[in-house]
């Protein structure tokens, strides 16, 4: 005998449209109609039934707040599949920082807001992810925070150089032409979160400064928040030199995605090594973001998750 649940809203409307109540149907195996401001959910299944419910209930809810995307609504019906929904209700408003333009930054999974609770909480948080998961541009957001609120002095930014091999006096022009092709995502990040002329005025203060991992040999890191980003292409032996460069009043996050190592064959990567080596570590913390985290163009989830599945068949 079908059983049924009624969902009265507002905004059902704006999630009616773009086929999201459909691929709510598909995925739980029920049966959704819409009756003016009522959506109608039919199953034989109570579990199907539920799941339903919670995934519209929650976009209504969603939509009453700004635009429904499908990215959106895949992410609740992964999250009303593993009964998480309601953790994301209650967290998802928490704003981590407000860029000049006025825009909200804010962790928009659960996966992420771990990942940012772990920066608040600990000297040194190591986050790995895939493509789009926001590890990069959170940590410079907390970064950019911490600098604003003067819980630290200096931002420092570093990546390897992976293509250059670390030897940088093969490429032409000054140090900054050098390394500015692999620090351009950093910069942009910063653009967006100070405005370009505040940003410009720290760096030219020295109070912002991004460079390549080579040159973080011998300095001692004081009052500083350190981000080391794509850490998947530093080596064991770059990865200890880095955090051995820690010092007082230091928060460092270490963020990085397995499935891009450039690094040659039969090299390790430091991003595992460390993980492994500092897993029980007091005042470390080790955040591993998901396929659901992404929150670039839903493609992008899609792309990831066909690469691992062939990964995963030529494993067999």
């Amino acid at each position: 005998m079908a059983m049924e649940e009624r969902i009265v809203s507002n905004n059902i409307k704006d999630i009616s449209t773009g086929g999201f109540l459909d691929r709510i149907a598909d995925a739980f195996s029920v049966s959704i109609e819409i009756d003016g401001n009522c959506c109608v959910i039919e199953s034989d299944d109570n579990l199907s039934l539920s799941r339903a419910h919670t995934a519209v209930d929650s976009l209504c809810t969603l939509a009453g707040e700004g635009d429904v995307d499908t990215r959106l609504v895949d992410y609740m019906i992964y999250l009303a599949s593993n009964g998480e929904a309601e953790d994301f209700m209650k967290v998802r408003d928490d704003i981590l920082y407000t860029t000049p333009s006025g825009r909200p930054v804010k962790a928009k999974t659960l996966g992420q807001k771990f990942y940012t609770d772990a920066l608040k909480r600990n000297e040194l948080v190591i986050c790995s992810g895939p493509a789009g998961s926001g590890k990069t541009f959170l940590g410079v957001a907390m970064a950019v925070k911490a600098f604003r609120n003067r819980e630290v002095s200096r931002i420092i930014l570093t990546r390897p150089a992976v293509e250059a091999g670390e030897r940088l006096g093969f490429l032409p022009g000054d140090i900054e032409e050098k390394v500015n092709p692999y620090m351009r995502p950093i910069y942009d990040a910063l653009s967006v979160l100070l405005g370009q002329e505040l940003f410009d005025r720290y760096y030219e203060k020295g109070l912002i400064e991004v460079s390549p991992l080579a040159f973080m040999r011998g300095r001692n890191l004081d009052d500083a928040f350190v981000l080391l980003d794509e850490a998947q292409n530093t080596t064991a032996e770059q990865m200890k030199m880095f955090l051995t460069r820690l010092g007082i009043n230091c928060k460092a996050c270490v963020c990085g995605d397995f499935t891009q190592i450039d690094l040659p064959r039969g090299v390790s990567s430091g991003l595992y090594d460390c993980m492994k080596v500092l897993e029980n570590v007091e005042g470390v913390s080790i955040v591993s973001l998901k396929n659901a985290d992404i929150v670039r163009n839903p493609l992008v989830q899609r792309i990831v998750e066909a690469y691992d599945k062939a990964q995963e068949g030529n494993k067999v």
